[in-house]
């Protein structure tokens, strides 16, 4: 999915430097400042990239139920041949009984003079009748498989459209979020806004050169673990990009899945997803390596590195790197080991 984009994210801690660029107006109507302006389209960020999450969820979820849905729809079709096969035996069943007389040959042969004939008669009419009542028993049981089949095809094509409208709803959430904070720059004179990117700028580069440095300490992890966070390190200074899974742009998610996948490891692109995997890990106990989760409900994953600090692509307008597990808002719900 592609959504507006603007260079905008910028650390919290400039906002010091910030204030006193900006002309405050009389107290009764004070125009917000830049610093404060700066604050609330971080917050937009986020919320926009909690909402493109959702979004991700959501797609996860259409993929399972379709593949699920095609598996169902296989095996109607299958019960439908089985239905329409019995159907055809029940037919010809009726027509040999037809041909043979039914009740009233049994009753000519119950006053018939010869009394092996009605019994060699007799027992063929038994017999046919008793695989009349077999093959109607196997009919019927096809029929409720395949009604009760099409009941489960009826519902996965519910949840189905349940999950796309999800999908849409969040995905224009992210794009208000983000429409939002491009109207709250816009409304900055242009000297402003262009210090705001500088100084954005200027700080993912710091986050940068700083991120390199603390991945040094990744080289003693092992396994597949070691695997995924080198991976993952590897890609500092990536741009984050709403739904992206590499290979020079990224999502959390999309991140920690492909990761993962270099070390063997199969993962949804999801956050809310991936915290369905693996075994649960407290704050603790966490080891280089672990998946990290944060948000209620669950919109963002990176990769624990030790310290207290993790890998990770944290939002639009920034790039993957190094940092601490204070997200703010997004308080941490748990670690999982692969």
């Amino acid at each position: 999915m592609r959504f507006i984009g603007y260079r905008v994210g910028i650390s919290v801690a400039l906002t010091s430097a910030l204030i006193s660029s900006v002309f405050v107006a009389p107290q009764s109507h004070a125009a917000p400042t830049l610093a404060e302006i700066q604050i609330k389209v971080r917050q937009l960020e986020e919320d926009a990239t909690s909402a493109a999450e959702g979004a991700q969820e959501a797609k996860v979820k259409i993929a399972v139920l379709t593949k699920t849905l095609t598996g169902i729809k296989q095996k109607a079709a299958v019960q439908g041949q089985n239905v329409s096969e019995l159907s055809k035996s029940l037919g010809a069943i009726a027509i040999d009984q037809y041909k043979n007389g039914g009740l009233s040959q049994s009753l000519e042969l119950l006053f018939s003079s010869d009394p092996t004939l009605y019994l060699s008669a007799a027992g063929s009419l038994d017999a046919l009748t008793r695989r009349k009542s077999i093959q109607l028993n196997k009919f019927q049981a096809a029929e409720q498989r395949l009604n009760a089949t099409t009941l489960t095809v009826e519902d996965k094509l519910a949840l189905i459209a349940a999950a796309q409208k999800k999908y849409q709803a969040q995905a224009r959430l992210a794009q208000s979020k983000l429409a939002e904070a491009e109207r709250l720059l816009a409304q900055l004179k242009k000297e402003d806004r262009d210090r705001l990117a500088r100084l954005a700028e200027e700080q993912e580069n710091a986050d940068q050169a700083s991120s390199l440095e603390a991945a040094k300490g990744a080289q003693g992890v092992s396994g597949r673990a070691g695997v995924a966070l080198k991976y993952a390190l590897k890609q500092i200074g990536d741009r984050y990009v709403f739904g992206a899974d590499g290979l020079t742009t990224w999502d959390c998610s999309g991140l920690t899945m492909r990761a993962f996948q270099a070390s063997g490891v199969s993962l949804p692109h999801s956050s809310a997803a991936q915290f369905r995997y693996g075994k649960l890990i407290s704050r603790s106990n966490l080891k280089a390596g672990d998946l990290v989760f944060f948000g209620s409900p669950i919109s963002h994953v990176g990769i624990y590195l030790g310290g207290g600090k993790m890998v990770h692509a944290p939002r639009s307008g920034s790039r993957v790197k190094v940092a601490t597990m204070d997200m703010g808002r997004k308080k941490f719900r748990g670690g999982k080991r692969l």
